[in-house]
């Protein structure tokens, strides 16, 4: 690899091409209107690594990466043009660790972006392809870890096009995929499945979880605001992914260099349905596929249909090969094991539309225990014919025991190690927060629901 200073990095231009930027030592070059004679501006940072143009229009916002030095943070600074003098001049800034290159993704209305952190080493061992983390950054000056559950490699990450949401395919194998919203909370989680890329469709309507590489090619294909599944079609040994921009049609191809056989493309309408297939010569290599481009808000979104649209193309996947059995194995019953148990799909919204809060489905469960305890209390003094005197200490010790071992259940032994967990999280935050460290945002909003969390323990422990 050459040396940080020999690295010649290409200029980019903003979406209406009137301003240029490019890399040149330690600062930022930025040339107005095509005119490269003149340096129109200049944002001098030592050791800028990295440096993306906000899409959209005026006006145009940086955002720059500079890697970290021993004892240091790396760090993403959000600037506005041409405003950069000062640190007081950026938009937001982002410090962390663990990150030996990122990937910076601005969102289409310019107002929030997603890094990626990567490292080239894991040093826990867990990952060939080293560690990586998921930050988000507003302009407005917000910052926030988001925290994926499942460990593992990010494989893909992309912005709806509305701006107001985001999905992550991440984990190990098989993958989890999230949509996250702008406060970083999950919103519906698709579980796991052969998964390592994300498409949202131009309108920002559908969504399609894909498995290209060393994948089978699977295309899940999702109605994003029902979160209903539409479609599940196999588009094996593809390469390359597009939507068309009427939002309705899809493009996979088999390019070369990456392979060099089976050269083709298929036209599909998200219903699964393959309208048009295209194969080349056996001699002859396809090297590249692109849709007739249009500009936005040509194409309206339309109602979305659930079951496949007619097609004079026959389907001609091949069929999944039989898993291999061993001779001694194949006049025998067929036993079903598995590597992992696979994740359903789950919605992840804890308050409907009518702003009702998450503790009334546990106040729910806590009344219908409080009636089962009522019940089994007179199904008690029943059986046993016995008068309960209440001044009887002796006795009131043992109704408490009755009454806990008949309220006691696996659900609510799990939900309140759940609040107990969670209560533990905090009090380790508000440990680090003592000890000087800034924390992020989300981790502060875990902190003001401790007095919740608290109250909603008491309530369970005491059976209310």
């Amino acid at each position: 690899t050459p040396p940080h200073s020999l690295i010649i990095r290409c200029p980019c231009w903003s979406d209406d091409e009137s301003l240029c930027a490019r890399s040149v030592n330690n600062e930022l070059h930025f040339f107005e209107n095509n005119d490269f004679g003149t340096i129109a501006n200049k944002l001098h940072l030592q050791k800028i690594n990295d440096f993306v143009l906000s899409p959209g229009d005026q006006p145009t916002k940086v955002a720059v990466y500079v890697p970290g030095t021993k004892g240091a943070p790396s760090f993403v600074r959000l600037y506005q043009y041409p405003n950069f003098e000062g640190l007081q001049s950026a938009l937001a800034n982002k410090s962390f660790f663990k990150a030996d290159r990122v990937k910076m993704l601005w969102n289409n209305k310019a107002t929030a972006m997603l890094v990626i952190a990567s490292t080239e080493v894991d040093k826990t061992g867990a990952s060939y392809y080293g560690e990586q983390t998921l930050h988000y950054i507003a302009t407005n000056g917000e910052t926030a870890v988001v925290q994926l559950p499942k460990n593992g490699p990010i494989y893909d990450a992309a912005w709806n096009p509305n701006a107001t949401e985001f999905c992550i395919v991440y984990g190990f194998m098989p993958a989890k995929s999230t949509v996250f919203n702008l406060k970083c909370d999950p919103v519906f989680d698709f579980g796991t499945g052969p998964h390592n890329a994300v498409y949202y469709s131009p309108q920002g309507h559908i969504l399609v979880l894909a498995g290209f590489g060393n994948l089978s090619g699977q295309l899940d294909v999702w109605d994003i605001k029902n979160y209903k599944l539409i479609s599940k079609p196999q588009a094996s040994d593809s390469t390359y992914f597009a939507w068309c921009p009427d939002g309705e049609h899809i493009v996979t191809a088999t390019c070369s260099p990456r392979l060099r056989v089976g050269n083709g493309f298929k036209i599909w309408h998200y219903t699964g349905s393959v309208l048009y297939r295209y194969e080349v010569q056996p001699n002859a290599e396809l090297w590249q596929v692109t849709w007739q481009p249009f500009l936005d808000g040509i194409f309206t979104a339309k109602p979305i249909t659930y079951h496949a649209v007619p097609s004079k193309m026959l389907n001609e996947e091949p069929k999944a090969a039989p898993a291999y059995r061993p001779p001694a194995l194949r006049n025998k019953p067929v036993t079903s094991s598995k590597l992992h148990e696979d994740e359903p799909p789950q919605n992840m919204r804890t308050q409907s539309k009518s702003g009702d809060k998450p503790l009334s489905k546990t106040a729910l469960k806590n009344q219908k225990k409080h009636e089962a305890k009522k019940v089994a209390k007179q199904e008690a003094r029943a059986k046993g014919n016995q008068e309960i005197t209440p001044s009887s200490p002796v006795q009131n010790e043992s109704s408490n025991t009755i009454s806990s071992e008949i309220s006691g259940d696996p659900e609510l032994e799990k939900k309140i190690k759940n609040l107990k967990k969670k209560l533990k999280a905090i009090e380790q935050l508000k440990d680090q927060a003592a000890a000087g460290k800034q924390l992020e945002k989300n981790q502060m909003e875990k902190i003001q629901k401790e007095a919740t969390l608290l109250k909603e323990l008491e309530d369970l422990e005491l059976g209310v």
